[in-house]
Parts: structure tokens; C-alpha cells; sequence
């Protein structure tokens, strides 16, 4: 995994904070559009890198989804990869789906783009392209990455980051695999919402590009 020093990660952080779209509001904590223990927002007809498409019900027989809103060009985002290979192919086989969706309009965040970062990284779970980013919207999606943990009725019992730290090696509290093992266990999830870093998601205002 490519490293990044403590100074690039501060920035980031920072950058991603100040950003309005992280801004404390209505909704949860850290989002102003959800809040713990809402019905997630059901989505469908969302284009993959398998040329489907594809909505929320269809993962119906999970225990839990992961949702993950990232991109190809963040670098949070990036460092974050392999952690999130690695989680689906250690919940995979206890009922918990991981779905990423990229509702990022930039060039390196295109369909065919995300194509060929998912097959190079080898991503073991679906890859979505939120065209319209109307999926990003209903979720209150800040920043590359932002997480929300669904449970068996598909509520929202977690949201923010995916642990605390950019650097793996750094790590000391890993809230979205805790979340999940307590929502596997069926138990409450102890700490339900964290502050997302990253990258901010542009949204583009209504009408912007047609």
C-alpha cells in the first residue's frame, strides 16, 4: 500500500472537516441527511463494472451491507483499498455484503475508470457508479471514504470512517469491524457514528452539465 506521511493526512483531514458537506446539521452527528437507527435510503438501477445494474434489495439474504462511498483519485481513499479487501474477505463467508459506490463526477472517477481500478486492485465486492449522484445525496455521503453499516432490517447502525487512522500501521480503533461483529452478534453497536475523513465529494448543482 502506498504510504503517506502524517502531514498529508493532517491536510486531508483537515481539508475534508472545513468542507460544507461535513458540516454538523439535522440529520446524525457528523451528517445532516442521516441519523442512527433511520431505514437506509433504497436505491436501484445503479450501473456496476459488470456492465448490471444494481439496487439495495437484491443483497436481501445479508446479515448486514456495508455501503462505502469512495473514489479512484482521493488518496484517502486509496489507503484505504486494501483494508476494505481485506474486511469483505473476512465477513464474506459470516453473511455481510461491502458494496462501494463512487458518486464522484470527475474524469478518473468515470464507469470505465472505475473498471480498471477494481480489477487491479482486485476488488472482491461490487463497484457502482452513482450517475447523478443521487444515491451520494440520500445517504448524506461527505467524504472518499465514508461508510454506513446496514443491519438485517436495514437500518443505519453505523456511519463515518472506517477506522482511525489513514496509516494501517497507525491504527488503534477499528469502529466499522467492531460495528460489525456486534451487529453479527446481535448485539448494539457501540460506538454508531465517528467523523468521516477523506476526500470531499463535489456535488454538482442541479441541471450542471445538461
Amino acid at each position: 500500500m502506498r504510504a503517506y506521511s502524517a502531514t498529508v493526512w493532517t491536510l486531508l483531514a483537515a481539508a475534508a472537516f472545513s468542507s460544507p458537506a461535513v458540516t454538523l446539521a439535522k440529520g446524525g452527528k457528523y451528517n445532516d441527511v442521516l441519523s442512527i437507527g433511520e431505514k437506509a435510503p433504497t436505491f436501484a438501477d445503479v450501473p456496476g463494472i459488470d456492465d448490471k445494474k444494481h439496487g439495495l434489495r437484491e443483497y436481501k439474504d445479508a446479515k448486514a451491507i456495508v455501503l462505502v462511498f469512495t473514489c479512484n483519485h482521493c488518496p484517502v481513499a486509496v489507503a484505504y483499498e486494501d483494508r476494505l479487501v481485506a474486511l469483505q474477505k473476512e465477513f464474506k463467508k459470516k453473511g455481510v455484503q461491502f458494496v462501494a459506490i463512487c458518486s464522484n463526477p470527475e474524469e478518473s472517477d468515470t464507469l470505465a475508470e472505475l473498471k480498471k481500478r477494481a480489477e487491479s486492485k482486485k476488488f472482491n465486492f461490487p463497484y457502482l457508479h452513482d450517475d447523478g449522484q443521487k444515491v451520494g445525496r440520500e445517504y448524506g455521503a461527505a467524504v472518499t471514504p465514508h461508510v454506513f453499516l446496514l443491519d438485517r432490517d436495514r437500518k443505519v447502525v453505523y456511519m463515518g470512517a472506517v477506522d482511525d487512522n489513514m496509516e494501517a500501521d497507525k491504527v488503534k480503533k477499528h469502529y466499522l469491524s467492531d460495528a460489525i461483529e456486534a451487529v453479527l452478534a446481535k448485539k448494539s453497536v457501540e460506538t454508531t457514528e465517528t467523523r468521516q475523513f477523506g476526500c470531499g465529494i463535489h456535488y454538482e448543482k442541479p441541471g450542471a452539465g445538461t
